[in-house]
């Protein structure tokens, strides 16, 4: 649906072209602040929630498409962070993951768009 799109590649570059946002971050076993990859879950949950709401008319089967592609986005970005998944997020990588989370439902948004016009 959209991770063998175009959009999603420039949207992975993008992160990598940001990945010291998520470098020499102090990790402090003791902080209360949520994990990156807890954030990462947090966000993009909410955004396709959004998705699935302002698009009422999807069916079953395209909810399960795209929380299958949700779950290989999660992993894509495991991948990317996995030296900082765990570590607690920072003022400056939570406003990155909020825009990059709200980037990822633009680009379901103009899937099922395009999907709709046809």
């Amino acid at each position: 649906m959209v991770t063998d799109k175009n959009g999603y590649m420039h949207l992975i570059e993008y992160l990598t072209e940001h990945l010291s946002l998520f470098e020499n971050m102090p990790h402090s076993p003791n902080s209360i602040s949520p994990s990156i990859i807890e954030t990462i879950e947090e966000e993009l949950g909410e955004q396709i929630i959004n998705v699935c709401l302002q698009n009422s008319n999807l069916t079953f089967n395209q909810r399960n498409t795209i929380v299958r592609e949700v779950d290989s986005i999660l992993y894509d970005l495991e991948e990317i962070l996995s030296t900082v998944v765990n570590n607690p997020i920072s003022t400056e990588q939570l406003s990155f993951i909020k825009e990059f989370a709200l980037l990822i439902k633009n680009l379901f948004d103009s899937e099922i768009n395009s999907y709709n016009s046809q």
